[in-house]
């Protein structure tokens, strides 16, 4: 899938997402939303999930809803892709997780990964979404544009 693609898809599953989620209040219930609709619409997708910021440790990211293999069930601020993309509010896209200083391998076929930043209305943190696939270098500018329009939109 080219990058013109990607971002034509990015905008029919933003469209899907809302219509499935509208009045819908629950966290829990957006987030499950959204990472089934996105796992299941992208082929480069393997796992797909969020890390949600605990809030009797909000050092720590512990897991919440997720389609794939089984994920890690706590990941600190600041350790391996998750972790830093919480600790610095900033999406991170990596293509060769392997290369990763302090990577955390919940799969050992993960090889390329994009976690986006989840913000409340207030723009505090709440979550991160992770995506792994297991080929290199999967993710791109349309995938992280994609990802941060959607969950501004579903959370913000």
């Amino acid at each position: 899938m080219n990058e013109k693609e990607k971002e034509e898809r990015y905008t029919e599953v933003a469209k899907e997402i809302a219509a499935v989620i509208e009045g819908e209040t629950n966290l829990t219930a957006r987030m499950a939303t959204v990472s089934n609709i996105l796992h299941h619409a992208f082929d480069h997708y393997f796992w797909t999930g969020f890390y949600v910021v605990d809030p009797e440790k909000p050092d720590e990211l512990v897991i919440g809803p997720y389609q794939g293999t089984l994920g890690c069930l706590r990941i600190p601020f600041g350790k391996g892709v998750c972790g830093t993309a919480a600790a610095t509010c900033e999406t991170q896209v990596v293509d060769d997780v392997h290369a990763f200083p302090g990577h955390i391998a919940c799969d050992a076929r993960s090889e390329s990964e994009i976690v986006v930043p989840v913000r409340d209305q207030s723009g505090q943190l709440i979550a991160v979404l992770d995506v792994d696939s297991d080929k290199k270098a999967m993710f791109d500018t349309a995938d992280k544009a994609g990802l941060e329009a959607i969950l501004r939109a579903t959370f913000a």
